[in-house]
Parts: C-alpha cells; sequence; structure tokens
C-alpha cells in the first residue's frame, strides 16, 4: 500500500483554517439560531410544533443537501475558496431576510435560501482542508474546523436568545445575518486555492485527475464504508440535530425556563460538550487510525453507544442542574463522530474529487439527519401530545434514541470496509 511521503508544510494553512472555522461559525449561527427564537417565532407568527419542524428541518435541508452536489462538484472544477465565499453572502443575506417574515412562507422561502447559499460551503471546505494538511493530520484539521459547529451553533443560541429578549427576534435576524456579510472580502484575501497532489489508488482503475460527478458517485456507490458511513452519520444526525432544535423549546416548557435562562443553559452545553468531544474525536481518529484504519469507524460508534443512556438520563431528569450534566456529557459524545468520519469521505477518492464526495455523503447525511429529524421530533411531539400533554416534547425526544442504536451498528460495520476502501496519497 502506497504510504504519503514527507512534505514540507505550507506556512499559511492555519491562517487559512482559522478563516474557514471562522465561515463555519457563521454557518451554524444562521443555521441554529432559529432554535432559540423558535418561542417568539412561533407565538408571532401563530406556527405549530409540525410547522415549526419543517422550518428549521426540510425548508432548510432539502435544497442545502442537494445543492451541495452540482455546487461541490464546482468548486473541484473551478474554484473552492470564491465558491466558499459567494455562498457565504448567501446565506448571510437571506438570514437577515427571514427577520422581514410576515407568516409561515415568507419565512419557509427565506430559510430556504438559507439553505441555498450554505450548500456551497461546507463540502468545499473540506477539500481545502484536505489539500493542505496531510492525511495524519487531516482528521485532527477537520475536528478544527468542525469547532464551528458548536461554537456557531452556542453563539447562535446565546446571542439570539439576548438580541430577542433585548430587543425582538427579527432584529436577532437581521444582526447575525449581516455580520456574515461583512467577513466575505476578509476571507477572499486570506483564502486562496492550493494546487491538488498526486495520488495513488490501491485498486486497478484510479479515476482521472480531474474526475467527473458520475465517476466520483460511481466510486463511492462500490464502497460499502461510504454508505456505512453515510447511513450511520444520518441516523445520528436526526437524533442529534433534533435534540438541538428542540431541547431549548424543552427547557421552557417541561423545566419552566424563561428565554434567556434557556439560551444560557442550552448554550454553555453546546460550546463546552461541544467542543470538547469534536478535539476528542479527531485526536483519537489520527492516533488510532494510524494503527487501524478502521478505528476512524470504531471511534463513534463507541461514542453513539455511550451517549443513548446519558441522553436519556438529561431528558427524564427533573433537577435542571443533574440534567446539565447528564446532557453535557452525550453532548461531547454526539460531536465526535465529525472529525473521524469527515477524514474518513477525503480519504475514499483522489484529491481532485474531494469536495464532491463530501458533497454525496453531506447529501445523505443532512438530507435525512437534517431534513428529517427536526421535523420527525416535532411531529411525533404533535402526535403524542394527546397522551403527554405539556410533556409530549420530552418523550418525542425518548424514543428517538433508538436513532444512536442504529448509527452505532453501521459505524461498527463500517471499520472492516474502510481497511480495503481507503485511497492513499504521495506528495
Amino acid at each position: 500500500m502506497t504510504t504519503a511521503t514527507a512534505a514540507k508544510p505550507d506556512p499559511n494553512r492555519n491562517v487559512v483554517l482559522g478563516m474557514l472555522l471562522v465561515v463555519y461559525i457563521f454557518n451554524f449561527i444562521d443555521r441554529q439560531i432559529l432554535s432559540i427564537l423558535a418561542a417568539p417565532v412561533q407565538a408571532d407568527l401563530g406556527l405549530t410544533d409540525g410547522e415549526l419542524g419543517l422550518l428549521g428541518g426540510i425548508a432548510f435541508a432539502i435544497l442545502y443537501s442537494t445543492m451541495a452536489v452540482p455546487l461541490a462538484a464546482l468548486a473541484d472544477r473551478t474554484s473552492r475558496s470564491w465558491v466558499i465565499a459567494v455562498s457565504l453572502f448567501a446565506w448571510s443575506g437571506f438570514t437577515a431576510l427571514c427577520g422581514l417574515a410576515q407568516n409561515f412562507w415568507h419565512i419557509f422561502l427565506a430559510r430556504l435560501g438559507v439553505g441555498i447559499g450554505e450548500a456551497g460551503g461546507v463540502a468545499p471546505s473540506y477539500a481545502l482542508i484536505g489539500d493542505y494538511f496531510p492525511s495524519e493530520q487531516r482528521a485532527t484539521a477537520l475536528s478544527v474546523y468542525s469547532l464551528g459547529i458548536p461554537i456557531g451553533s452556542g453563539l447562535g443560541v446565546l446571542l439570539g436568545g439576548y438580541i430577542a429578549a433585548t430587543v425582538d427576534w427579527r432584529t436577532a435576524f437581521f444582526t447575525v445575518g449581516l455580520l456574515g456579510v461583512l467577513i466575505v472580502p476578509v476571507f477572499k484575501i486570506l483564502v486562496r486555492d492550493k494546487a491538488k497532489p498526486v495520488v495513488s489508488v490501491d485498486n486497478p482503475a484510479p479515476l482521472p485527475v480531474q474526475p467527473k460527478l458520475a465517476e466520483t458517485a460511481g466510486i463511492l456507490a462500490r464502497k460499502r464504508s461510504f454508505w456505512f458511513l453515510s447511513f450511520g452519520a444520518a441516523m445520528s444526525s436526526m437524533l442529534g440535530y433534533g435534540i438541538a432544535f428542540w431541547l431549548p423549546s424543552l427547557l421552557m416548557r417541561s423545566f419552566g425556563f424563561e428565554l434567556v435562562e434557556a439560551s444560557q443553559f442550552f448554550g454553555a452545553i453546546l460550546l463546552i460538550g461541544g467542543v470538547i468531544g469534536v478535539l476528542a474525536g479527531g485526536l483519537l481518529a489520527d492516533r488510532l487510525g494510524g494503527r487501524d484504519r478502521a478505528f476512524y469507524a470504531w471511534v463513534p460508534a463507541v461514542a453513539f453507544f455511550l451517549g443513548a443512556p446519558l441522553f436519556a438520563a438529561g431528558i427524564t431528569s427533573s433537577d435542571w442542574k443533574l440534567a446539565f450534566v447528564l446532557f453535557l456529557l452525550p453532548q461531547a459524545l454526539a460531536y465526535i463522530w465529525l472529525g473521524p468520519v469527515l477524514s474518513a469521505i477525503q480519504h475514499l477518492v483522489v484529491p481532485a474529487a474531494r469536495s464532491t464526495a463530501s458533497a454525496l455523503f453531506l447529501l445523505i447525511n443532512n438530507l435525512i439527519g437534517l431534513g428529517g429529524g427536526i421535523y420527525a421530533l416535532g411531529a411525533l411531539s404533535d402526535f403524542l401530545t394527546p397522551t403527554y400533554g405539556d410533556e409530549a416534547l420530552r418523550y418525542s425526544m425518548l424514543y428517538s434514541l433508538v436513532l444512536y442504536g442504529v448509527a452505532a451498528l453501521l459505524m461498527a460495520l463500517a471499520g472492516k470496509s474502510l481497511r480495503k476502501d481507503w485511497v492513499a496519497e504521495t506528495a
């Protein structure tokens, strides 16, 4: 098997990683801010839990997931940094437009726009990191980038809750959207595309230097590890996105929190637990994966297995102090998969196809996980309301924990396949 040869580190790679992280933070601020604003938006626009679930999930995810594939292919064939910059401008602008909504369809269409914009941001960023960082450091670098998820989600919750409580929810959308627009020129000045490295593939029919979308999809379709990793991540994301969106509402309904209290409680869980989990996942994967590539899937499998009962304990707790600790631990475990799995996906194709491969992975993960999870938990809450009343949302989350068991099984199965599906690089 061909292994990577030593190459001189690019002196700008940490600046590039830092700017990609800043953009990803804004990605998740704009994506998750609706979760903390759910109560005032729901009250002002007269929405049901099911409609709110559509706004948080399908309205965003349907075009976010599908548009990511052609935009990633465009990034692979043109400029990854330009696609990210234009996408940042688009999703930030549509986030600001959410503040003008007067009914369900207004905000639904604005969220569609946010999804289209964010579709061009993540997969090309994964590919740029793959270009700048060598294989043995890639899971850690992707974990640093993935800190944008807990930091962005946490800041979105904290800022959104504070602005909504002191001014109104519309101002919260205006503020975070316009801040994102201001980052665009700074990003484009500091982040440039990098020449793609040469590869050696372990199977007898390697892809061409600049593969087309259909060629990349064909290679991935024949690799079992791609399907196990993608559907395993999707199952975990259904629960992860669902809990992230609905937990502030649960805190207000079942624990009696006010808006600002819920934002502080949930924001702290996201920031502390998320940062620990994301970094731990990348470091563990790079350390253990050097011995056996199966650990890039097995580390997430163990995390999901341990996280389910801890989430159950937090959901059923009646004391908010105990619930904080019980939610903090599984929140860390919920983020461990990011570095290992994203790095593994990068190694299933040649470098020139990394954006496209990442987008095809995100298509499955987000269409099922983000698109289905938030809506499913909200719809299940509506269904359980006649039985459980105000506690229906609590039981909706509790029943959904079975998804973590499925995710753990699929990740465990992915480990063995990774050993033979891996594409090795040379400098």
